[in-house]
């Protein structure tokens, strides 16, 4: 890793940190990365469902809320990881959550990020107290090797559930980390 990651558990969704995400979000996607969108996307497109992702962002006492995490490149330095907590607001799943929208800047793969924050994201939840972390994947984007390398085991998939363009048809992945 070439700067030490700082990461926030929950921090103040201002409007900077919120046009901050979105920017990440819309770069993410246009390099290919399957959060959402099918490139070529631009802010104003990604911004609406930025939105309704944080609408589900609470006060962090709340079971139901979902919580954010992100990471920054040194304790100043610019925003480079992103995910989501979601909860699935029913009980009986309240002992796990739905890791989300789970970002790297593109211009920084490969440092070694994206295992970092999936570990910060596991240190958290175990410190939550929950079970396991269950995330999902577009097929077709190699993430299954880097999933399965940070600890994650397939447990299913939905072929062509996910259509990115007439005719290219991708497997939805669900992956899940158990932390017990």
């Amino acid at each position: 890793m070439a700067d030490p990651l700082v990461f926030s558990l929950d921090p103040e969704l201002t409007p900077q940190l919120r046009a901050q995400i979105i920017t990440l979000w819309t770069e993410v996607s246009n390099a290919g990365g399957a959060v959402g969108f099918v490139p070529p996307v631009t802010e104003d497109r990604v911004r609406p469902t930025a939105e309704k992702q944080f609408n589900g962002v609470g006060t962090p006492g709340d079971p139901d809320a979902d919580r954010l995490l992100i990471a920054r490149a040194g304790a100043d330095g610019p925003l480079v990881a992103v995910l989501f907590f979601e909860s699935m607001r029913f009980d009986l799943m309240a002992h796990w959550r739905l890791l989300k929208r789970v970002m790297v800047d593109p211009a920084q793969q490969g440092r070694g990020y994206g295992a970092a924050l999936l570990a910060e994201a596991e240190r958290i939840a175990r410190g939550w107290g929950l079970a396991g972390l269950r995330l999902t994947s577009r097929g077709g984007t190699g993430l299954e090797k880097f999933y399965t390398r940070c600890g994650y085991t397939e447990v299913g998939r939905v072929p062509g559930a996910i259509r990115v363009a007439p005719g290219d048809d991708r497997d939805d992945i669900t992956f899940w980390r158990a932390l017990d």
